[in-house]
């Protein structure tokens, strides 16, 4: 009987935030290196129309959206579908995207002794108090965190052994960002002269902590760096709950003629702006991992993350960018002036092609591919005939077939 795979997910059609990311790189690997698995996926919050409106099916993969209906039944819809093909299909390996969804899991595993995965993305998983979510986390046959530093925090926090936890990294198309001039589209767009400093942050502005994604930081840090460029932009990509407040901040603090808030941008659209910039800066404090500073090291471009979450691993602990502490607003105001003056003491963030060059070699999609061939190797999912080298990976990819099997 072919390997049965069945993903958990919140979504992954129109908002495309890092788990959504995430799960469809999963989802496409997956049919990879194993392209005879039946796959298929519970999308929370997708409909049947995003699926058939998706412009870049994931063929292969068989959708069970609940998305259609009102919140309060999603919930006990896709939970009772969950149940049943644990019960129907109890050799079914499931893998919960989002912790929050390993809490059903841990329930079917009890009621059909299913096997489920649950990948750890960040915030979701650290300081997890003792209840349901706790008891799925330690009761799971695997947990694959998405970086080193969210792994460590689980092993540290929750006192899971380190062989129960593998990496498997957050990955990105390389091919969609490339280094290349500022477009003159956009400058043009925004009235922009190609010598003006831009600071760019692509994130969602959702409601947690200001220091979360760390754009707050950036914008009160703005009138120091006025005294050397008067005319510096900050472009702050992103849509979200926090947008109103952060345009009234701009307003108080006098910088409407500094801060660009274009909203939500099309992933067609969005390497343009990574062109844009002269330096990408996200100091968070709660990202898992965060793929933007990969898309931005792809582009070329100098890079600044905070030091105390899942930045370190994107930019391998400042080899490839800038660590600050994302609570020092003095500290990040020094470290971009140093970085647009061209004064900072790593050179490697002046050599656009080593930064690209690096980022595809430690993330690329081939890596993603090793790496979980790997993990399914372990837990004896694989076709023996392959043996996970990136050759074999790519001979195994499946010829397009649909959205579904």
């Amino acid at each position: 009987m072919p390997t049965q795979i069945c993903c958990v997910a919140p979504n992954i059609f129109g908002f495309t935030g890092g788990v959504q990311i995430y799960t469809r790189n999963l989802l496409e690997q997956l049919k990879v290196v194993l392209p005879e698995a039946q796959c298929m996926t519970l999308l929370k919050y997708d409909r049947p129309s995003d699926v058939a409106a998706a412009s870049v099916p994931i063929p292969g993969i068989r959708f069970y959206c609940f998305g259609q209906w009102p919140r309060q039944v999603q919930t006990v819809a896709m939970s009772l579908m969950l149940l049943w093909l644990a019960w129907r299909q109890p050799q079914m390996l499931f893998i919960a995207t989002h912790a929050q969804y390993a809490k059903a899991l841990w329930l079917a595993k009890r009621l059909f002794k299913i096997r489920y995965w649950v990948v750890a993305h960040g915030l979701e998983v650290w300081n997890v108090p003792p209840g349901r979510l706790q008891t799925a986390l330690r009761q799971a046959d695997q947990i694959t965190a998405v970086s080193q530093y969210t792994r460590q925090r689980l092993m540290q926090e929750q006192g899971i052994a380190g062989d129960r936890i593998a990496l498997l990294v957050n990955t990105f198309n390389a091919a969609r960002f490339q280094i290349a001039p500022k477009p003159a589209h956009l400058l043009q767009q925004y009235g922009l002269r190609p010598d003006q400093k831009v600071i760019l942050t692509v994130c969602r502005l959702g409601g947690e902590s200001p220091l979360y994604k760390g754009y707050e930081q950036i914008i009160r840090l703005l009138p120091q760096l006025k005294a050397d460029w008067p005319d510096i932009q900050y472009v702050l990509v992103g849509k979200g709950s926090d947008l109103n407040r952060i345009q009234q901040l701009v307003q108080t603090l006098g910088l409407a003629d500094n801060v660009i808030l274009p909203g939500f941008v099309a992933d067609e659209v969005l390497p343009a702006y990574y062109n844009l910039c002269d330096v990408f800066a996200m100091p968070s404090t709660g990202e898992g991992f965060g793929i933007v500073y990969l898309e931005a090291l792809s582009s070329g471009k100098p890079t600044l993350g905070g030091n105390q979450d899942g930045a370190i691993d994107p930019l391998l602990n400042g080899e490839l960018g800038c660590l600050v502490n994302p609570r020092d607003r003095d500290a990040i105001a020094t470290a971009l002036r140093q970085i647009l003056q061209g004064t900072y003491p790593n050179p490697a963030l002046y050599q656009p092609e080593y930064l690209r060059e690096q980022a595809i070699a430690h993330f690329s999609l081939t890596q993603f591919q090793t790496q979980l061939w790997q993990l399914l190797q372990q837990q004896g999912l694989t076709n023996e005939s392959l043996d996970g080298s990136p050759a074999a990976v790519a001979a195994a990819k499946p010829k397009a077939c649909g959205s579904v099997w």
